[in-house]
């Protein structure tokens, strides 16, 4: 165990963005907003700071938009009363410090090093803003398998 408070599991950068990409699938099916449309992006990577040769993140910022605020707003407190269920603890909710008071929640998986943070966004300057649900997933630190090279990825 190191400085992070737990021991990093070896994996590869691409395993860590497939076990990213499948905890943000099931965010996707906690919301549970079939009709919406979603950002594209998938994971990237990222090192961590503690040992930026070895250990490195992945983070998923993603968001689901192009259904009405109400929609948007179920489909945030079925995450809100899901997440628990899944083995997830809620951390934070409330509203955030932004001007418009969004609606935000963070939650730490009680299984895997991950973190889920939500910001429902359905008041915008003058609704100049699309309506949507802001999500991001973040893992903990991985260890990277011997003789990987960090430099550069993303």
């Amino acid at each position: 165990m190191d400085d992070l408070g737990y021991t990093p599991i070896t994996l590869g950068v691409e395993e860590a963005r497939a076990k990213t990409k499948n905890v943000s699938s099931q965010i996707f099916d906690m919301i549970g907003i079939k009709q919406g449309k979603t950002t594209e992006p998938g994971p990237g990577v990222s090192t961590c700071d503690e040992d930026s040769e070895h250990l490195f993140l992945s983070r998923h910022p993603w968001s689901i938009y192009g259904v009405s605020p109400d929609e948007l707003t179920r489909g945030f407190q079925r995450l809100k009363e899901t997440l628990p269920k899944h083995g997830w603890k809620i951390v934070e909710y409330g509203p955030n410090t932004s001007a418009n008071k969004n609606l935000e929640l963070t939650a730490d998986s009680e299984t895997d090093h991950y973190a889920v943070n939500a910001e429902l966004r359905v008041t915008g300057e003058s609704g100049k803003e699309q309506p949507l649900i802001l999500v991001n997933v973040v893992s903990g630190c991985f260890r990277a398998p011997e003789g990987t090279d960090l430099n550069g990825i993303y």
